[in-house]
């Protein structure tokens, strides 16, 4: 029972389904939100729905492919910027990235599309996906929790609608900040609250994309003591406004003045939204688990909000899978509080982080930056200069979208590593495969990419084929993982040249393309045994081995 039909709730339920698992998903609503929220899927979620087998579906929707992702910092946006930060388009990092053959660039690139636009889509995924029973305008009211499972009372069609009760062996809260499954399990927010109350605001103008004189981008932030922000949604007519503001009134004036141009517009909604920088305190209590907003709440500075609730869904729904099918261990579906809520953690630093850079910008604001004076342009020199630094925090973050590790995961064995471990909390991205890491994307030699030729559960990577010894090993690991009933596949590639990227010619990759375990001999005998009981959850590995 999946409760929550957002972005994450949904992902949840097409790769359970997809692993063989019967889910029902249940949602409040009676139709998916018709609001903005969340604006732009990283790399990394990219990389999980082309595993999907989705992520070209959710770009013929999204943003179009060849439309620039550039960010500017505007008066107005018949003004001359003061600054323009430009960023390459779908296509143009596509060209650019398949070129790169040392594991730098990810697999899939950013997309932009609304949380309006994502939603129907993966619903629509869910409804064509055997397994998955998808409810809307069914409201989750409480649960009991018994040891081989959890009672569940919904109501359908509203406050006099009729009452359900359905039996589930794990129940699942995908239902955002306010999470009724949270409070119910009496777990705590932890953090910053209530840190700023702003407005968004959506608009519909069906001219100013192909009109605006400064170029076309994504963000337009506008230099004023508003935090006014003004963001393109996928299909180029709509708009959000975020800013500071006494009304909607006085959104729908400000619109009119950052745009500059005499457009018709119309305001399609406005709301009040509020900051937070927080992460609940357990990721879950025994059969009942938490995901996605519902355990961590981020400023949506650097975007990483649904973004790591995608990565919730995608660590919890193989090892759930896992633990049903009788193959995993005791520790597998505990490490899903462990890793994802030290994810949760770093990325809300990260989201601080840059919240706190483009701050910092803002408060270059004065009022004389919008004269065309010495004073003037001496205003908006600074605030560039500063801006060109601490705005990057924002955009630039691809080492918290990719190069995270689990840390001290109870799956992972890392105590043949010789090398430091790489740091997790690092800004820009470093290749690593060290047990803990998401394997870096890397070209074969026909121009497939290496994700391709990876299968949905546990794979054993050998990219020394040539090498009668390796080729053995694999098999022998092969026969000791599928003897426990794991579902495993191997792939031998003659291909040296992983082996700059990849430290090893022999890598044990989890379902989710995290590295268990990878080096050039294989354990043996009773060794072998515990690796396959630590990375399947068997074995409860000391902090010292891992």
């Amino acid at each position: 029972m999946i409760v929550g039909a957002g972005p994450v709730g949904l992902t949840l339920a097409i790769d359970l389904a997809r692993r063989g698992v019967q889910c029902m998903l249940v949602e409040k609503q009676a139709a998916p939100s018709k609001l903005p929220k969340m604006e732009r899927c990283n790399a990394r979620s990219m990389e999980i729905y082309r595993r999907l087998g989705i992520a070209e579906r959710i770009r013929d929707v999204g943003y179009p492919r060849q439309a620039p992702m550039d960010v500017f910092i505007v008066n107005k946006l018949t003004e001359p910027p003061i600054l323009h930060l430009p960023y390459p388009s779908v296509a143009d990092w596509k060209q650019q990235a398949a070129s790169v053959h040392d594991g730098s660039q990810p697999l899939e690139p950013y997309q932009l599309i609304s949380q309006y636009t994502l939603e129907p889509l993966l619903g629509k995924v869910a409804r064509e996906t055997p397994g998955i029973s998808l409810h809307f305008d069914c409201e989750f009211l409480s649960f009991v929790q018994h040891a081989d499972g959890v009672t569940v009372k919904l109501r359908h069609g509203g406050e006099s609608g009729p009452m359900q009760t359905v039996r589930a062996d794990y129940l699942v809260g995908c239902d955002g900040g306010s999470s009724t499954v949270r409070k119910q399990l009496g777990i705590r927010l932890e953090g910053e609250a209530d840190i700023l109350q702003l407005w968004q605001a959506l608009f519909y103008c069906e001219d100013l994309y192909a009109q605006i004189p400064i170029g076309q981008g994504r963000h337009y932030h506008v230099a004023d003591r508003y935090s006014t922000q003004l963001i393109v949604q996928d299909s180029c007519r709509h708009f959000t406004l975020h800013g500071v503001a006494e009304n909607e009134q006085a959104l729908y004036q400000r619109f009119g003045e950052v745009i500059g141009l005499p457009l018709r517009y119309e305001m399609l909604s406005a709301n009040r939204w509020t900051q937070h920088l927080m992460v609940a305190e357990r990721y879950g209590d025994g059969r009942v688990l938490l995901a996605g907003d519902a355990v961590h709440l981020m400023i949506p500075t650097g975007g990483l909000g649904m973004n790591t609730g995608v990565g919730d869904a995608i660590d919890l729904s193989w090892k759930l899978a896992g633990t049903l099918a009788g193959w995993g261990g005791p520790a597998l579906l505990q490490s899903y509080l462990s890793e994802r809520r030290q994810l949760g953690l770093r990325n809300v630093a990260a989201s601080r982080y840059a919240s706190l850079g483009r701050r910092k910008w803002r408060a270059c604001w004065s009022p004389q930056i919008t004269e065309a004076t010495p004073e003037g342009d001496a205003a908006r020199r600074q605030l560039a200069e500063v801006a060109d630094f601490e705005q990057r925090k924002t955009n630039e973050l691809l080492g918290i979208e990719l190069g995270y590790r689990y840390v001290d995961s109870p799956l992972l064995a890392a105590e043949q590593e010789t090398t430091p471990a790489p740091d997790p909390d690092a800004i820009e991205y470093s290749p690593s495969a060290w047990p803990g890491c998401r394997l870096p994307h890397r070209w074969l030699a026909d121009g497939s990419a290496l994700q391709d030729h990876l299968g949905p559960d546990y794979n054993l990577l050998c990219i020394a084929a040539d090498n009668v010894q390796q080729v053995q090993a694999v098999t022998t690991l092969m026969q000791a993982i599928q003897q426990c009933g794991v579902p495993c596949q191997s792939v031998c590639l003659d291909a040296p040249s992983l082996r700059s990227t990849y430290q090893a010619d022999l890598l044990l990759l989890r379902p989710d393309l995290h590295v268990a375990w990878r080096g050039d001999q294989l354990p043996t005998g009773e060794a072998l045994q515990r690796l396959v009981a630590r990375v399947t959850g068997q074995q409860l590995a000391s902090a010292e081995q891992r």
